[in-house]
């Protein structure tokens, strides 16, 4: 067996690709009072090469059945939500591959008065990766729990507000023989970022991140405390012009004194126009460091993404998605360069039936042994609600 990951790769591409193109309209079932919205989607696939791997491809027809039960309570200053999503995924050419993901999530909105804000949050999430995984050939098993919380005080029309959060999230694995012990770790995080309105719809912005990553392998050179600095606005132009704008500076030091401290500029950028109301165009830009794997203890991830959802007819919309990222293993001499493609057609058949057909691309050059791949991904995918 050969051990291999490119985990950033992985998870900060996969992020990026949400069921955007869904316009059904669920009717909740009231229960006692509460709204109750289950959903259901099934989708059949073929993948080509689902392990992302250079060498020794796999490929196969992938089922997926994914319902959603969501329960929700509102009233005039608070909203509550309940979501169990629980998924199959069935490898009909490779049974070894099959797997079962649940998602539980829980949130809270609170608004005491107009200036204090609460929202509160929590997530459990076991998976398995079939891609990026420790092991060529064996599914990466992770259970993720997270807890969080964002105070807000100031009315939203104030002048001046400011954000406090908090986080707490631990990742562990699930495969036995020690595989991955050395990536399990806890992370706290604390943000507070304070806005400041420059306009009738523009608020600039100064954000300040500490992050620490504590991996539990006593010897791990990857525990480090991160800090960040960002400036930048948001804005909200009528209907047609959004945006998010964060530029600033990072540091990552590390415990050990093994590791050496790094330094990156970080921004992360958001925008959506809105040419039509049945027309949306997006551009997404992210630089960060991420945490290290397959030997590099960080790794600085750059990711750029264009995209384009049009209706052509009430009932006809497609969605187009191109990406490309880079990805530095800090100290190591590879680079991965990658280029994700999105494509899908989506027929809203009736108000509660959405069908898709979809096409995915992934190219990565790495000038790394064997990191290299292509991978095509066909799907037609059902979504059905009451």
């Amino acid at each position: 067996m050969t051990l291999k990951s490119r985990c950033p790769v992985a998870l900060i591409v996969a992020s990026l690709y949400p069921g955007m193109a869904w316009s059904i309209n669920p009717q909740p079932i009231d229960v006692y009072g509460l709204d109750f919205t289950p959903t259901f989607m099934f989708s059949e696939s073929y993948d080509d090469n689902f392990r992302e791997l250079e060498n020794n491809k796999q490929s196969s027809m992938i089922t997926k059945l994914a319902p959603s039960f969501e329960l929700k309570a509102e009233d005039r200053n608070s909203a509550t939500r309940l979501i169990w999503q629980p998924t199959r995924y069935i490898y009909h050419d490779e049974p070894d591959a099959s797997n079962t993901a649940q998602r539980v999530r829980a949130e809270s909105i609170m608004e005491f008065t107009d200036r204090h804000r609460l929202k509160l949050e929590a997530e459990y999430r076991k998976y398995e990766r079939t891609e990026s995984t420790a092991v060529e050939g064996i599914n990466d098993k992770l259970n993720n729990k997270r807890v969080g919380g964002l105070y807000t005080f100031g009315a939203k029309s104030a002048d001046n507000q400011i954000d406090f959060g908090a986080n707490y999230a631990e990742l562990r694995y699930d495969n036995g023989d020690g595989i991955n012990d050395d990536k399990e770790r806890n992370t706290t995080a604390v943000t507070s970022t304070w806005y400041h309105r420059i306009g009738s719809n523009t608020r600039g912005l100064l954000e300040y991140d500490h992050t620490h990553f504590d991996y539990l392998q006593a010897s791990s050179p990857r525990s480090s405390k991160s800090d960040a600095v960002l400036a930048g606005a948001v804005w909200d132009f009528t209907a047609r012009t959004t945006g998010k704008v964060r530029l600033g500076y990072e540091r990552k030091n590390f415990d050990s004194s093994e590791s050496k401290d790094l330094n990156n500029p970080t921004w992360q950028v958001d925008l959506q126009w809105k040419p039509r109301t049945y027309s949306t165009f997006t551009f997404l830009a992210r630089q960060a460091l991420a945490e290290g794997d397959d030997g590099a203890e960080a790794v600085k991830s750059t990711f750029t993404q264009v995209g384009w959802r049009h209706g052509w007819t009430e009932r006809i919309t497609t969605v187009a998605q191109a990406g490309i990222g880079r990805y530095v293993y800090e100290g190591q001499s590879r680079t991965d360069n990658l280029k994700d493609y999105n494509l899908a057609v989506v027929y809203a058949m009736r108000r509660w039936l959405d069908i898709e057909l979809g096409y995915r691309y992934r190219d990565n050059n790495s000038d790394a042994d064997n990191e290299s791949f292509t991978r095509n991904v066909f799907q037609i995918s059902f979504n059905v609600s009451l």
